[in-house]
């Protein structure tokens, strides 16, 4: 297994050079190559990502989608694993991911906060079942090369809820598996704003999603709910 990992960012630089440097303490010989897919910031995050050690690529595009399809495109492992930049990893992610493709073609892991909320810890606990309610790109996405492909990548039409789409499309086709360990998700969204507001957000976006509304209405809406993204 050669693994590219792939991170797509805006304004990360809090927590860009800290993801780049533990996949690298991690990752071993397993990780061909970290790509940072960075989308116009203003914070200096592309900088801070080569000096830690990834290759940098600058999308004309702010869409994680587009982020995603563009670092794929110069990826060369034969595995992708597409990960956010402020979500902790666990050390063994490569033995972890090594092991789930024996049985799979894809999956994300469970999750947790980074924050003793109780109401955080009821919406992690959620995760470990298979529902595409409980999933989302926090909860990181490895997938082989030969089936992302398959699918001809994230659809860039989607400007938000991109993951959903995407695996709801894999999974008509292919295995996918959720790893029963957690990787660590920054709560700042549930800081910025509250508990009941951003379930209700997501709750609004999913419902748009559903009803096969545009993206862009989507995205529009969500940024409307929430000071966030």
């Amino acid at each position: 297994m050669k693994l590219s990992v792939i991170i797509p960012a805006f304004n990360e630089a809090q927590h860009i050079a800290a993801r780049v440097q533990f996949v690298r303490e991690h990752g071993g010989d397993a990780v061909n190559e970290i790509i940072v897919v960075d989308g116009q910031s203003t914070d200096g995050t592309g900088a801070l990502a080569e000096a830690a050690g990834a290759r940098v690529w600058r999308s004309a595009v702010r869409s994680r989608a587009a982020q995603m399809n563009l670092g794929a495109q110069h990826a060369t492992g034969d595995v992708f694993y597409f990960v956010h930049a402020d979500v902790q990893l666990l050390p063994s992610f490569v033995d972890d991911i090594r092991a789930a493709l024996a049985h799979s073609d894809a999956g994300c892991y469970r999750y947790v906060f980074d924050s003793p909320q109780f109401m955080l810890k009821i919406n992690a606990w959620f995760t470990r079942f298979d529902r595409i309610m409980c999933r989302g790109g926090d909860q990181t996405l490895y997938v082989r090369r030969a089936v992302f492909e398959a699918l001809n990548g994230f659809d860039e039409y989607y400007t938000i809820m991109e993951d959903y789409d995407f695996i709801l499309r894999l999974r008509k086709r292919f295995r996918f598996h959720i790893i029963p360990k957690n990787v660590t998700v920054s709560a700042r969204k549930y800081d910025t704003n509250s508990w009941w507001r951003v379930q209700w957000a997501n709750l609004s976006v999913f419902m748009m999603f559903f009803r096969q509304r545009k993206p862009d209405d989507m995205r529009a809406r969500y940024r409307q709910l929430l000071n966030y993204r």
